[in-house]
């Protein structure tokens, strides 16, 4: 099967042009600019009206539920979700219930994602058994599946965990996803183990001016560490709805957005945390960000005078090269994991329209710039706005 996709402009971490792309096989088979003449055959056409076409977006941090909390999200909903999004890619963090801390649990995922066929899954492993304080994983039974590791929703509190964590990182080659609460206190920590020990470190959802510091600080010494921001803490500040971290204050906000410009903030994580509306009642810390992200980014991007290229290298090209996925690009032998955006639309984006089982977004009513337009995943359309969710 052989696609061409026309009439598009070009958008990745190399930059912006005019072209059109010709998809065999679920792979990128040859990038054409604008005039250039197309003398391949092709069995299908798809006009792309001139609106942008991205490399499908690579989510750094999101939670499925799945299993055991499928009355807030299931793996199939969330997908869905993503992809109306534009995500592609999903690493999935392991609070699921049971935790995902050994390779049955983990390879019972991969084959419910392989079979429901929507999105990719990065299934992350649990860096200790049962989310505890000491007994780390088996690393070498999960290395093969996975290659990331993280107790995101719970603090390694433990030093001498954390150290044993950061050098199996180095070890067995993998990354050691932090989530860091107290936020900068645990950074400031985990930057001086990984220059002691090494390691591969990636810090998940900052939100603080002294963390970006702090991580600032950590690349210019060498070490190997990366972070991500989240939508919601780009879009705005102060706000008493409950996420973990919590809304920062103004100048932490303005904090991260200069935090990507100078190139500290390597990439984007939507942190999506679906919950049902009784437990977000009873205080539930998270947010639905699949449906919304890509908006709210740009919105920020748009304010700030930041390109389009640099959103999409914080949304495709970083997390691919982090992960060591061939993905994240335009380029010619790449999967056609594609998105055609339409950067022109203003709007506003309803929750109560999500394909997510949950709901819970404060920024319903809130005017947003950008709209995913339809999803691809190895040349086949997994989203179509025109059509809904297919």
């Amino acid at each position: 099967m052989k696609t061409l996709i026309k009439n598009v402009e070009i958008i990745d971490a190399a930059g912006q042009r005019s072209g059109k792309v010709l998809i065999e096989d679920g792979k990128i088979k040859k990038v054409y600019k604008e005039k250039g003449v197309v003398r391949a055959a092709y069995d299908e056409e798809i006009d792309g009206e001139g609106h942008g076409l991205m490399p499908g977006f690579i989510d750094m941090h999101c939670h499925l539920r799945d299993p055991g909390y499928e009355y807030k999200e299931t793996m199939e909903t969330g997908m869905k979700a993503a992809l109306k999004g534009g995500f592609t890619s999903l690493v999935a963090m392991a609070n699921t219930k049971p935790i995902i801390d050994n390779v049955d649990a983990l390879q019972n995922n991969l084959d419910k994602a392989a079979e429901l066929d929507l999105c990719q899954l990065i299934q992350v492993a649990a860096l200790t058994k049962d989310f505890g304080d000491e007994e780390l994983v088996d690393f070498e039974a999960l290395r093969p599946f996975t290659n990331v590791f993280s107790n995101d929703g719970v603090s390694v509190m433990n030093q001498d965990t954390m150290i044993r964590g950061l050098a199996a990182s180095a070890q067995n080659d993998f990354i050691l996803a932090a989530h860091c609460d107290p936020e900068t206190s645990l950074v400031q920590r985990d930057v001086e183990l990984l220059e002691k020990t090494g390691g591969h470190l990636h810090v998940c959802h900052i939100s603080k001016k002294e963390t970006l510091d702090a991580i600032r600080e950590a690349k210019e010494r060498g070490l190997d560490i990366s972070c991500e921001v989240t939508p919601h803490h780009l879009f705005a500040s102060a706000m008493e709805y409950r996420v973990n971290p919590p809304f920062r204050t103004y100048p932490d906000r303005r904090a991260l957005i200069e935090g990507i410009k100078d190139c500290v903030v390597d990439m984007c994580g939507t942190d999506h945390a679906p919950h049902s509306e009784e437990d977000k009642l009873k205080g539930a810390p998270g947010i639905n960000n699949f449906e919304m992200a890509f908006a709210m980014y740009y919105t920020v991007f748009c304010q700030n005078g930041i390109g389009v290229e640099k959103l999409s290298e914080m949304l495709s090209d970083a997390p691919a090269r982090r992960m060591g996925l061939k993905a994240g690009l335009i380029k010619e032998k790449y999967p056609a994991d594609l998105v055609l955006v339409d950067l022109n639309w203003e709007g506003k984006i309803n929750p109560k329209d999500f394909i997510s089982k949950s709901r819970n977004n404060p920024f319903g009513g809130e005017t947003l710039k950008g709209k995913v337009l339809m999803t691809m995943v190895k040349g086949n359309i997994k989203y179509d706005d025109n059509r809904s969710a297919l």
